[in-house]
């Protein structure tokens, strides 16, 4: 097994939505799929494609963008090591919803619709894992429109710096501009430079260049709720 494959099983025996569903399954979605590394900027899939399936984040990082009003792409989320999205046209599903580009250098699984069906002649559990993912994905757009509706700024942005953090595998050190995070919030970049600053100073975060690392996730998840 190549350095590559053996990091995609192990990213994906420790995704959330496979957890419950074996070794096996995890390697045979890796069987199914390819593996690609693509370069920062690089787009991984667009909004509309008619071509569905599943999408994992081995190494890197995706930004992920949707149509807004006005025919304007929004910024909504990253999406790092573990994370998956995704859908089959087996549970009624339809184009793709979401633009994925690459914020860094990256490592991709892609497992088309076809690959997802063939493993399901012999593994129909995989049915399962992908409803899984789509629940994930689904609750996780829920939190984030409850969280524009009812949090004030700073509480907003702990949510999504709590909610960015533990979406990945590893360290929970965040690789985006505060423009980019910016966006995600709906907030001014001045209001998230200044947020920033303050959680820096409480020992919440870490601030770097082009970047973030979350020190204290307990702590983040009380300025969260408060």
């Amino acid at each position: 097994m190549t350095d590559d494959r053996a990091k995609a099983l192990a990213v994906l025996l420790g995704s959330a939505w496979l957890a419950s569903h074996g070794r096996e399954l995890a390697e045979a979605l890796l069987a199914e799929g390819q593996l690609a590394r693509l370069s920062a900027g690089r787009w991984a899939q667009a909004e509309g494609d008619e071509a569905a399936g599943v999408l994992v984040v081995i190494e890197g990082a995706v930004d992920l963008y949707c149509q807004a009003p006005g025919d304007r792409e929004v910024r909504f989320s990253q999406s790092g090591p573990g994370a998956a999205l995704g859908q089959s046209v087996a549970f009624g599903g339809g184009p793709r919803i979401v633009t994925a580009v690459c914020a860094q250098d990256s490592l991709l699984l892609r497992v088309s619709d076809a690959g997802l069906e063939r493993i399901a002649r012999t593994r129909p559990e995989v049915w399962r894992a992908v409803a899984a993912l789509v629940y994930l994905q689904l609750r996780g757009a829920v939190r984030m429109a409850a969280d524009a509706i009812a949090l004030p700024p700073r509480q907003r942005l702990a949510s999504r710096l709590l909610a960015l953090a533990r979406s990945r595998q590893g360290p929970p050190e965040l690789r985006l501009s505060q423009q980019a995070l910016a966006e995600m919030v709906g907030l001014s970049r001045k209001t998230v430079n200044g947020l920033l600053l303050e959680f820096a100073r409480e020992g919440l975060i870490d601030l770097d260049y082009g970047g973030l690392a979350v020190l204290d996730l307990r702590r983040l998840e009380r300025v969260a709720e408060s």
